[in-house]
């Protein structure tokens, strides 16, 4: 039995995007809250090849920062003067020699799928492209078929006749690594651009008597590139329906999908209903039969079973338990936890913090830096002043409690459990079990006093 072919993918992302009018590297740009890298990277990696590579280069320490971060399997090479495609390819040379086969595609072409990747592999030539029929088709290299052979004429070089074919090649190539870099060494950058192209390889095998084949995908949306901010909003709104296609194939409900956005991250179980203008980013996951309400903005946040997340609830890196039930207009942030049967109620804000099993935090509150028990109740306008200037110090309130309304609770401090403050406390020492803390100006009541303030301005 012969040697197993070695298969690569080289994605190239050295280009500045010009186009994209930022100084943000374009496969850094943002789609659902992911980089537009991140999308062909997942296509190319599902394709299963052994080996992985992305050509970095305007901007390329920002890239290479997010890869060795997001992607440790992917190895970063480096473009550091951009000359076109060509030059890319040979710039790396040392990478992709040792294979037997290259797969070159491009770092902002998000829709890509692994199936259209696979596709290249219908052909038994030693060289391919992925062709298809754009509705525009002006700006793409046209492919031309004859008389036994195929060629690319880039949309500036072609004729009118030519012009008018909607067959266009995507930039996706598959090579044999022996021609391939035989090709390369052919290449020059006689043209107006003074830049070497990838297609002239196309060109030089065609030249040998080596043809490589167009492989034409149906679907042209997975194959098209980003090139300006019209392109990046259509590529977005293409994997929002993509993404929220397949959750409502597994049980998920949207009363208006055009309006609900989804990361490619997210995992929504079944019988989860999301209301309008509702999005979830990140690593985050929802529950079984819960309850997304408008407005809701979810981060990195993991939802129980359940939830009852009413509207205009932001949830960041956080954990919602079982039974849970959020807002309206409610912040939790940085690491909270809210066990099962919790609740947090309109106007509530809770940073890093633990609300124990049933216990309530109704409306109106802070809670910063504070561990709640179970059972107990946070009376409206009850603040944790955790932070005194200098550093943020721990509340810690225990179970069955019952804090009364505006109490200040000035941290570091410790209310035990089945505590109750009066109203209007201000809470400065710790607490002792089954206590009432009461911390308060004595009221008193100046009779007559409006009467004399009258006659005194009226005087």
């Amino acid at each position: 039995m012969g040697n197993a072919v070695r298969r690569g993918a080289l994605v190239l992302a050295a280009g500045k995007g010009t186009r994209m009018k930022s100084a943000t590297p374009k496969v850094m740009h943002s789609i659902l809250e992911e980089p537009m890298i991140s999308y062909p990277l997942r296509a190319t990696l599902g394709a299963g090849y052994d080996r992985v590579a992305v050509v970095v280069g305007f901007g390329g320490e920002e890239v290479q920062a997010y890869l060795q971060a997001h992607w440790p399997q992917v190895e970063v090479l480096w473009q550091r003067e951009q000359l076109g495609t060509g030059h890319a390819v040979m710039e790396v040379r040392g990478w992709w020699q040792s294979l037997d086969e290259l797969v070159i595609l491009y770092g902002d072409m998000p829709c890509l799928t692994p199936e259209a990747l696979r596709a290249l592999d219908k052909s038994t030539a030693e060289g391919a492209f992925l062709s298809f029929r754009a509705g525009d088709p002006r700006g793409y290299g046209r492919v031309v078929r004859g008389a036994g052979a195929v060629r690319i004429v880039e949309d500036r070089d072609a004729t009118p006749e030519e012009q008018r074919l909607d067959e266009v090649n995507s930039g996706i190539y598959r090579f044999s690594v022996p021609l391939m870099a035989k090709a390369l060494e052919t290449l020059s950058p006689a043209n107006q651009q003074g830049e070497y192209y990838l297609t002239d390889v196309v060109h030089a095998l065609g030249a040998t008597g080596r043809g490589v084949d167009p492989v034409l995908w149906p679907e042209a949306e997975d194959l098209e590139g980003v090139n300006d901010p019209r392109q990046l909003a259509a590529a977005t709104a293409v994997l929002r329906d993509r993404i929220l296609g397949e959750a409502m194939g597994n049980g998920v409900r949207c009363l208006d999908p055009s309006s609900v956005w989804v990361g490619p991250e997210v995992v929504l179980e079944e019988d989860v209903f999301l209301a309008p203008q509702v999005q979830i980013f990140g690593k985050s996951r929802i529950g079984a039969g819960s309850t997304v309400g408008s407005g809701s903005i979810l981060r990195n946040a993991e939802v129980g079973r359940s939830c009852r997340l009413v509207s205009y609830v932001c949830l960041q890196d956080s954990v919602v338990r079982d039974g849970v039930s959020l807002g309206p207009f409610v912040v939790i942030r940085d690491g909270s936890c809210f066990e099962a049967g919790s609740l947090a109620g309109k106007f509530v804000e809770v940073k890093k913090s633990i609300v124990g099993r049933g216990s309530k935090v109704p409306h109106l509150s802070y809670l910063g830096d504070a561990t709640v028990g179970e059972g107990t109740n946070i009376g409206a306008g009850t603040i944790t002043c955790n932070y005194d200037g200098v550093r943020k110090n721990p509340t810690i309130i225990g179970d069955r409690c019952f804090v009364g309304s505006d109490t200040m609770l000035v941290a570091p401090v410790r209310l035990d459990d089945d505590v109750t403050t009066g109203a209007g406390s201000v809470i400065t020492q710790d607490v002792p079990p089954g206590a009432l803390a009461v911390g308060r100006a004595r009221q008193r009541n100046v009779e007559g006093w409006k009467a004399r303030r009258r006659a005194k301005e009226e005087g």
